[in-house]
């Protein structure tokens, strides 16, 4: 896999966070390397950048030679990677932000790379038109096939005037000013609530099925325990932390950590347990990769409905260090109940980490199935 990015007779050596050695995906891409060209084509020196959503820190490393650099991003996995590939590369400081954070003043470029998630996207264009002069240019980037018509629609409507470049190497810029006629107002969370459940979940802009309950979760949430007693549990990839939610309902003396990479899914998630379960119901909400850091043997239960993706790329090497990790923290005759699609076969990685006896099935459907791992 390469490692070194050289361009304009410089070379930076970046890596994915967290580096694994049999790592098979760069750390950048030609989104990365487009948006680099165009800028150092421009010129520039001094200037103050915000740069959003820079994946491994590609661009933060980059500009901050010459530039004073903000970089905001939801994804506590980038600021990781970005902080360690800052420190491989001797780069200058930067400042560090979630996309929960105002946009700093006197901000004279912004480079961003699209996000997946079109809520996302359009928090972070309402943001930035209330914050930008019309003066200030937005170039942004993403793979040409994923910046559609609606796409531009987007950056028009909540942002201001837009246009776009030639595609090079299946990539395209999207340029943009914050000029749009009236500034859209963007309600911080989305709310909506599962009556069967007397649940009530707000959602910030990035969270994963931040619209509507996935059927995962829906799957899963007929068959969480509620014979914990005091015991110690894990909510691992929490999301709005609707399964912590649920297991408090049903056992109100547990005590519940909730872990995720995504700054504002942790906060939903506390919002979320603050605003469903009883004043005093134990529980602690932290952004984390994976279980990193946690001491052995210091849960009874996890519960994990694991992503199977990583930035753009599909991936099973983070639901892989989730089992790991969970190994690790569960004490003997602890348990790991874990959701999936069919097709991921977690039954086979759970049996190779657990054994084959420690492994069973809980329930299924045509898509999903429901596995136990005992260690």
């Amino acid at each position: 896999m390469k490692n070194e990015l050289t361009l304009h007779e410089r070379i930076l050596s970046l890596y994915r966070f967290p580096k694994r050695n049999n790592e098979t995906l760069q750390a950048w891409d030609a989104g990365d390397e487009y948006l680099i060209n165009h800028v150092e084509d421009l010129g520039l020196e001094g200037k103050r950048i915000l740069i959003l959503n820079d994946n491994f820190g590609t661009l933060s490393c980059w500009f901050s030679e010459k530039h004073d650099i903000t970089m905001m991003s939801d994804s506590f996995i980038t600021h990781k990677g970005t902080l360690s590939n800052l420190h491989r590369n001797e780069c200058k400081k930067i400042t560090f932000a979630t996309t929960m954070d105002s946009i700093p003043d006197n901000i004279d470029l912004v480079l961003m790379q699209i996000p997946r998630s079109n809520r996302h996207l359009v928090w972070q264009l309402a943001q930035l038109r209330g914050a930008l002069s019309a003066s200030v240019p937005v170039i942004a980037v993403n793979k040409a096939k994923e910046i559609h018509s609606s796409t531009l629609k987007l950056f028009e409507k909540y942002l201001g005037s837009t246009t776009t470049s030639l595609a090079w190497k299946k990539h395209r810029l999207v340029f943009a000013q914050a000029d749009s006629p009236a500034l859209t107002e963007i309600e911080a969370s989305t709310r909506w609530n599962l009556e069967d459940h007397k649940i009530t979940l707000d959602n910030l802009a990035n969270v994963y099925s931040g619209e509507k309950l996935d059927l995962g979760a829906r799957f899963i949430l007929e068959h969480l325990p509620s014979d914990l007693g005091s015991k110690r549990v894990i909510d691992l990839g929490c999301g709005n932390g609707v399964l912590s939610v649920k297991l408090g309902q049903l056992n109100p003396d547990i005590q519940i950590t909730c872990v995720d990479e995504s700054f504002m899914a942790v906060e939903s998630a506390k919002q979320n347990l603050e605003n469903n379960l009883p004043d005093g119901f134990r529980f602690e909400c932290t952004a984390n990769n994976c279980l990193d850091g946690f001491e052995k043997e210091c849960a009874e239960l996890v519960v994990c409905n694991p992503p199977f993706h990583q930035q753009q790329a599909i991936t099973d090497h983070i639901a892989w260090q989730m089992f790991c990790d969970t190994k690790h923290v569960l004490t003997q005759g602890g348990q790991l109940l874990v959701i999936g699609n069919r097709h991921l076969g977690y039954d086979v990685k759970l049996s190779r980490l657990f054994g084959k006896n420690n492994v069973r099935l809980i329930a299924s459907n045509k898509k999903f199935v429901i596995l136990q791992a005992t260690k």
